[in-house]
């Protein structure tokens, strides 16, 4: 299947469209892309930069003017690439120049194609200039890429690689940067696919710093790592298959968004962070708070650019902690920043397949019904207070990331005594008693934990009204994470 570029490109030449602008930080593939098309249609290219000016002029024609003029004086077809044009397109002399040579030299075979990584369309040219803004490398660009690197380096193949996943995990980066990070992948001695993909999730993790408002995060936790909400991690495990390109060349309809809610404490988090490992993709945290922090200019701007850095990193999951508050909610669903609120919408419904959601919230009052409504999200999870059997879980793994053999230790005795504790109040007890057996050079025992958990008060009851309207608000909007849940029971 031909480039989507090369494509548009050809279609522009047909069409006789003589001033054409590419918009694209990828000028060497772009500058192929455009010596394809015109080998097919019998031109030659000639290029233009500042420095060099145009090649195989014998006068100086580094001004774009005089470029310009110049292209419009030759009697051969031909296509004229210039670069960084744009640093000019303030200019009205610039301007009239293309303009004249547009109108002069149309219908005759000669194209001006200005390739630029931003966007700059001066409102006296929009009518005569064709804009394409260039995507990333397709499947089929990459796939040849990861051929070409992996059949020049010993010992490694394809199925090795799982070409497929690969491929996807790759999408979003140019041809460069595909280079740039297998090629540093593949110089790791032992190379394995998770080896890769760490590289990938790395190098596009560099991509969004420079956004400045989205954050990486890290894959480090498992599904294991989570104690209780058995419906969540099942309904996630289900999904791993699903969230793959293979799913959607098979007319699966893409998982879009997750919402969990709940009590403080219980999870949420951590779940949403379980996504990146169990799927294979990265997950990216949008700060709002630095979206209206006036540091990148305009709010909505900045917004826009957040959701756009998210698109071109795709497939990727992106992560909006506290959602009624980045989106600027109050209580009763009322929004400080309508605008933003309003383009977030949108922008649920129309983005990217391979771009999935994760939201969490406590202020659930403060949701309005347009978000939590089917079509958004295809599932709200509420996290409520973990059972008995959870506390167990929870307080086994704690254990055991504390270096602490769980058969030294009454589970179920620990479990009654945190009764109405959340998940990190559990973890806080843990690790707090490791610290006072540290402290003492010793290896922390039941003695330890039980002496902490008489000092914790738990948020269940310093917050007791409102886990109640918690409680009651979730009780027929949400879908509990829990299979052991005692919601009802707790409500009658």
């Amino acid at each position: 299947m031909a480039d989507q570029t090369f494509e548009q490109i050809n279609q522009a030449v047909i069409g006789g469209n003589a001033l054409v602008f590419l918009h694209t930080p990828e000028e060497g593939r772009v500058t192929s892309l455009v010596r394809a098309v015109a080998e097919q249609h019998g031109r030659t290219v000639t290029r233009w930069s500042i420095l060099e000016g145009l090649e195989g002029d014998d006068g100086d024609s580094r001004d774009p003017v005089t470029a310009i003029k110049r292209v419009e004086t030759r009697t051969e077809p031909g296509f004229f690439l210039f670069h960084d044009l744009h640093f000019h397109l303030d200019n009205p002399k610039v301007i009239r120049a293309l303009r004249e040579c547009y109108q002069n030299t149309r219908g005759h075979g000669v194209f001006i194609f200005i390739t630029s990584p931003e966007l700059v369309m001066p409102e006296a040219l929009k009518k005569d200039i064709m804009l394409i803004v260039v995507p990333p490398p397709d499947e089929a660009s990459i796939l040849t890429q990861v051929k070409t690197i992996v059949d020049n380096t010993p010992d490694m193949t394809m199925e090795a690689l799982k070409s497929g996943e690969l491929v996807t995990a790759l999408k979003g980066l140019t041809d460069n940067e595909i280079g740039h990070v297998l090629s540093r992948a593949l110089a790791t001695p032992g190379a394995s696919f998770e080896t890769i993909l760490t590289h990938i999730f790395r190098e596009k993790e560099m991509i969004v710093k420079k956004s400045g408002y989205l954050e990486y995060t890290p894959p480090i936790f498992k599904l294991s790592d989570i104690g209780g909400l058995d419906n969540l991690k099942e309904w996630l495990s289900k999904r791993k298959k699903v969230f793959t390109k293979e799913a959607l060349d098979a007319g699966v309809a893409m998982p879009k968004g997750l919402l969990v809610m709940g009590v403080s404490g219980c999870g949420k988090s951590l779940a949403v962070k379980v996504i990146s490992s169990l799927w294979n993709v990265p997950i990216f945290r949008l700060d709002m708070n630095l979206v209206f922090s006036g540091l990148y200019g305009n709010p909505e701007a900045a917004f826009r650019g957040a959701l756009n850095t998210i698109e071109t990193v795709a497939p990727a999951v992106l992560w909006v902690d506290e959602i009624e508050n980045s989106l600027g909610m109050e209580e009763g669903g009322l929004t400080i920043s309508s605008h933003i609120f309003s383009a977030f919408l949108t922008w649920m419904q129309e983005k990217p397949p391979m771009i999935f959601i994760a939201a969490t919230a406590n202020k659930i009052n403060a949701l309005p019904a347009e978000v939590i409504r089917k079509g958004r999200f295809d599932q709200v999870f509420f996290c409520d207070l973990p059972t008995e059997i959870e506390r167990k879980e929870i307080i086994n793994i704690h254990l055991k990331r504390n270096q602490a053999d769980p058969a030294d230790f009454d589970l179920g005795y620990l479990a009654i005594m945190t009764e109405g504790w959340n998940g990190a109040e559990i973890e806080t007890a843990v690790s707090s008693a490791r610290i006072e057996a540290f402290y003492e050079d010793r290896p922390f025992t039941m003695a330890d934990i039980s002496a902490v958990c008489s000092k914790i008060v738990p948020l269940s009851q310093t917050m007791e009204e409102q886990i109640k309207y918690i409680r009651s608000w979730a009780f027929s909007r949400a879908t509990p994470a829990s299979k052991y849940g005692k919601m009802k029971k707790k409500l009658a």
